[in-house]
C-alpha cells in the first residue's frame, strides 16, 4: 500500500527526512519506506503518527445525562460525582468505560493513561479497566492510575494497601493536590510509599487559579530530592497562569531540573475554572509556551468526556488539541503536535516515540489537511485512520 503526496510535519517526522511532501510504503504492519516528492508537488492530505492521550477519567465517562454538568465548577463537580459514584454497577461501567475505548480508537489513539478514583476500598471499576486491558491489549496500549485525594494518606494501612495493589496491577500512584494542609508533610509519606513500592507518580496539581497553590512546586522539590527523575507526571498545574511571569519560571526550571513531564487539559480547565457568575478571563491552561521555553516535555490530553466535570467532548484528541492550541495562542500550531503524538509516547516508555519513518509501525492518520492552517479546521481534522497497516 503506498500513501501519495502527504506532508508529515516536522514535530512527528524522523529528524532524517528532508522535504516536506512525502509517499509512505506500507507493507504489512509497518512502514517500509518514506520518499520525498519531487518539487512542487502538491500536498493531498497531513499525516500525523496515531495519538497517545495520556490523562483520560474512564470511570466517570459518559455519566453526565445521570449527574448533570457542573455550572459552578471543579467541586461543584466533585460533589456531583460523589453522589452518583455509589450507584455505579458492573454492567454500567463496563458499557460506558468500552463504548469511550471504542471512540479512542475509531479517532486514531494508541495508547492512553485513565485515572480510576479510589478513595476507600477496591473499586469496581478497577477489575473491570484490567479486563478491558488484557481484552484491548492488541488495539491500545493502556496504562492507569489510582487517584485518591492527598489526606487519605494520613492512613497508612490505607496507602501501603494501595500502594501494593498498584504495583501488583502495573499501575502509577497518583493523588489530588490543592492547597492541603501538612503539604509537604503529607507529599513526603507519599514518595516514601513511591520508593518502598517502586511506583511511579500522577499527580493532579493545582487544579484551581488561586495564587497560594504551590503543591507543582513541592512535588518538584521533593522530586529532585528523593532522585526521582523522571517517573513523576503533574496534571492541571492552572494556578500557574495567575503566578507573575517571573514566579512561575522559577516553578518551571525546577520542574525541568526534576525531569517532571506536565499535561495540560484544555476542556475540562476551560469549563471548569474561572468564574460562573460573570463572564471568566482567566482561561485555566497553564503556562504553555513558558513550559516550552523552559525545555519541560509537555503533552495535552482530553481529560473528562461527557460527565460533570466536562460535559461536552469526544475522545477526539486532535479536537483538545486544537482547542489548546487556540486558547494558548501556541504558533505555529503544527510545531505542538508532538503534545499529542510524540510526547506522551515517550512519557508512557512506549516502544516507538511516534516519530514516523522507515521501519516505524504502521499505525497512522491521514487528514484532509493540506497546510498547517487547515489543521485548525475540522474540515480539515477530517481523516482516515490506518492501524497495523489496516484501514479502519
Amino acid at each position: 500500500m503506498t500513501v501519495s503526496a502527504v506532508r508529515i510535519p516536522p514535530a512527528v517526522r524522523a529528524p532524517e527526512l528532508d522535504g516536506s511532501v512525502f509517499d509512505l510504503t506500507v507493507e504489512h504492519d509497518l512502514v517500509v519506506a518514506v520518499e520525498p516528492c519531487s518539487a512542487g508537488t502538491a500536498p493531498a492530505g497531513t499525516v500525523i503518527s496515531a495519538l497517545v492521550d495520556l490523562h483520560l477519567h474512564l470511570d466517570k465517562t459518559y455519566t453526565v445525562a445521570e449527574t448533570g454538568p457542573a455550572y459552578g465548577g471543579l467541586f461543584n463537580a466533585i460533589e456531583l460525582m460523589a453522589h452518583h459514584q455509589p450507584g455505579w454497577t458492573a454492567p454500567g461501567l463496563r458499557s460506558r468505560m468500552e463504548k469511550a475505548l471504542d471512540e479512542c480508537w475509531h479517532h486514531g489513539t494508541r495508547a492512553l493513561r485513565t485515572h480510576l478514583d479510589w478513595s476507600a476500598s477496591r473499586p469496581l471499576a478497577f477489575d473491570i479497566f484490567l479486563e478491558f486491558r488484557e481484552k484491548w491489549k492488541e488495539k491500545l496500549a493502556m496504562e492507569w492510575v489510582s487517584l485518591t485525594a492527598l489526606d487519605k494518606f494520613d492512613h497508612k494501612t490505607f496507602g501501603r494497601d494501595l500502594a501494593r495493589q498498584v504495583k501488583a496491577a502495573r499501575g502509577i500512584l497518583g493523588c489530588f493536590v490543592y492547597c492541603n494542609e501538612r503539604l509537604e508533610e503529607r507529599l513526603r509519606d507519599l514518595f516514601d510509599l513511591a520508593e518502598e513500592f517502586d511506583l511511579d507518580l500522577d499527580f493532579h496539581v493545582d487544579e484551581g487559579l488561586a495564587a497560594e497553590a504551590r503543591g507543582l512546586e513541592v512535588v518538584a522539590a521533593l522530586t529532585l530530592e528523593r532522585h526521582w527523575n523522571d517517573r513523576v507526571t503533574c496534571g492541571h498545574v492552572c494556578s500557574l497562569s495567575v503566578l507573575s511571569r517571573d514566579e512561575a519560571l522559577r516553578t518551571l526550571h525546577l520542574v525541568k531540573q526534576a525531569g517532571i513531564r506536565l499535561v495540560t487539559l484544555p476542556t475540562t480547565n476551560l469549563f471548569l475554572q474561572g468564574s460562573w457568575t460573570e463572564t471568566p478571563v482567566p482561561r485555566g491552561i497553564t503556562r504553555l509556551r513558558e513550559a516550552r521555553e523552559a525545555g519541560v516535555t509537555l503533552s495535552m490530553a482530553n481529560d473528562n468526556v461527557a460527565d460533570p466535570f466536562f460535559p461536552y467532548g469526544t475522545y477526539d484528541l486532535l479536537e483538545a488539541w486544537a482547542l489548546g492550541v487556540q486558547m494558548a495562542h501556541l504558533a505555529p500550531p503544527e510545531a505542538w503536535l508532538d503534545t499529542v503524538t510524540v510526547d506522551p509516547a515517550r512519557a508512557m516508555r512506549l516502544k516507538w516515540d511516534g516519530r514516523l519513518g522507515p521501519g516505524c509501525p504502521a499505525d497512522f492518520i491521514v487528514l484532509e489537511a493540506r497546510d498547517e492552517l487547515g489543521l485548525m479546521t475540522p474540515a480539515g481534522r477530517r481523516r482516515r485512520v490506518c492501524r497495523q497497516g489496516l484501514w479502519l
